[in-house]
Formats: structure tokens, sequence, C-alpha cells
């Protein structure tokens, strides 16, 4: 019922930037913290940067100053802005949210990921 879906990923080369998207749809009442997460290449995958339901933020230091995370609680969407990419920013993005159907009962979802890839 509740699908997240992840858009904007491709292929930049160092410096560039990229939008990606996570858009909730389904039966929602209301969407918790949102988290993108990050997967390169034989590692395990780690947190990039969440943002909470009354938007407050934390950011790994290996994307700080460089991405933002905003979410719009009409569209239910959350994006991500990444800006000056570098090679080692490579990896399968995946958006996570915490979802409830229903008044105080969430869940955890996962989007099906996006490819980012940042040549040097």
């Amino acid at each position: 019922q509740v699908q997240l879906v992840e858009s904007g990923g491709g292929l930049v080369q160092a410096g560039g930037s990229l939008r990606l998207s996570c858009a909730a749809s389904g039966s929602i009442y209301d969407i918790g913290t949102v988290g993108w997460y990050r997967q390169a290449p034989g590692k395990q995958r780690e947190l990039v940067v969440l943002i909470t339901s009354d938007g407050s933020t934390n950011y790994a230091d290996s994307a700080k100053g460089r991405f933002t995370i905003s979410r719009d609680n009409a569209k239910n969407t959350v994006y991500l802005q990444m800006n000056s990419l570098k090679p080692e920013d490579t990896g399968v993005y995946y958006c996570n949210a915490y979802i409830s159907t229903r008044r105080r009962v969430y869940n955890e979802y996962w989007g099906q990921g996006t490819q980012v890839t940042v040549s040097s």
C-alpha cells in the first residue's frame, strides 16, 4: 500500500550536481523521519542525511556543506540536493522513511534505490 519511489540519479562528472527525489504514496497518515542512505560498491549502507518531522536535520560528515535535504509535506516528497559531487559519492542511494497509516503506528519503508555515479 505504502510505496517509496526514488528518482533523479544518474551519471555526472566531479563537481556537478544532482537532485534526488523520494515520493511516498499510498494510505499515508503521517511521515516521520526520512533518511537518505548510500551503499557504495563493496561497502556497507550508510546514512547520508536525515530529516525529522519538525524539519531538523543530521548530516554525515561527508555530506556537510554539499548536500541539502528538504521535504514537501504537501507532496509527500523528500529531496536531496547534491552539489560539488565527488567520485566517493558514487553508490546506490536509498530513501528510508517511517510512515504511519493510522494514528501512532509507524512502519519503516525503503525505496528501491537509485544509482548515482560520479566520474573523475
